[in-house]
């Protein structure tokens, strides 16, 4: 029984990785090793579980059965080994946490960093991605994401105060080509916009008239993934752009960037932290949501952090 779990640990390890090699770093172990552990246990279960190329390995679709099934239930083991490193006085152990691309930003710095220096047993193993994730699956202990997208199904808890988006634009370009009154008029203006990944839809701009959110399908003279792009050709003059007011607050204090639109620009939910119902925090976790908790009572984020990615919210799908 006791190859069996091993076993099983090194297949989570290779189908994570996808790769031997960087399984066994992970690990700790040899490539070599951790290709013997993969045999064995195709041979204990009598198929294929990975296929092996010069270059690299997938998994086959027994493969891909197994570790969908696999992987839950070693995040919850690994939550009870945790539990169990827990018992002592201080906080311990690993916290894999998935961070949306746009709370990317709200974690740099001294947030962290504080939080760090005050439990050095604790160690952070942060995902940052454009990508939803499920963290159940994944093996996250928790997620960070925007409060409106989160499962009903997950314990949020606030982390961030609230966050609005401004559309922005060079001095230059706006006394060039006039400044829009409402957001039909962006049909006449040249736009720079964002989405998430290459096969990604361009993000829908957001806005609320006389209390009702409503999105717009912009016509992008620029779409791009990098919104540190986008920035730098607003600031050019290329056109109008829409990003979090914290992006651009430095550029906008310094008079390089100006706002338009702004009594269409209110403020929604800011981020929040979460994890399964079912699922305990371990004692690591909570460390990591009363320090977050306390950043927010105290305005720190809101001080120090610079503002996230855009990313397309909820109001744009409920359309």
């Amino acid at each position: 029984m006791s190859d069996d779990l091993s076993g099983m640990g090194v297949f989570a390890a290779v189908a994570e990785a996808r790769g031997f090699r960087a399984a066994g770093e992970r690990l700790g172990v040899t490539a070599s090793a951790v290709s013997q552990a993969i045999r064995r246990l195709e041979d204990q279960l009598g198929v294929i579980l990975v296929q092996r190329t010069t270059r690299s390995v997938r998994l086959t679709d027994a493969g891909e059965k197994l570790y969908a099934v696999v992987r839950p239930a070693l995040a919850d083991v690994r939550a009870a080994v945790a539990a169990l490193g827990e018992l002592g006085d201080a906080p311990r152990g690993t916290l894999r946490i998935c961070a949306a691309d746009a709370a990317e930003a709200f974690l740099r710095g001294s947030l962290i960093a504080d939080f760090l220096a005050a439990h050095p047993l604790i160690d952070l193993d942060v995902t940052v991605s454009n990508v939803p994730v499920d963290i159940v699956a994944e093996g996250f202990d928790a997620g960070i994401q925007l409060g409106e997208v989160i499962d009903r199904d997950m314990i949020a808890v606030p982390v961030s105060g609230e966050m609005r988006l401004v559309v922005v634009g060079s001095r230059s370009y706006v006394k060039r080509r006039g400044r829009p009154r409402h957001p039909r008029d962006l049909a006449e203006h040249d736009l720079l916009n964002w989405h998430a990944s290459a096969d990604a839809p361009p993000y829908r701009w957001e806005f609320t008239e006389a209390g009702r959110d409503f999105s717009v399908a912009v016509r992008s003279r620029l779409l791009t993934t990098d919104v540190a792009l986008l920035l730098s050709l607003a600031r050019a003059g290329a056109g109008l752009a829409m990003m979090y007011e914290g992006q651009a607050r430095d550029d906008i204090a310094r008079g390089d960037l100006v706002t338009v639109l702004e009594e269409f620009c209110t403020p929604f939910p800011g981020f929040s932290l979460f994890y399964p119902q079912r699922r305990q925090a371990s004692v690591a976790l909570r460390a990591l949501i009363e320090h977050l908790r306390g950043a927010r009572a105290a305005g720190v984020r809101g001080k120090r952090a610079t503002a996230p990615r855009p990313t397309p919210s909820p109001r744009a799908r409920r359309g």
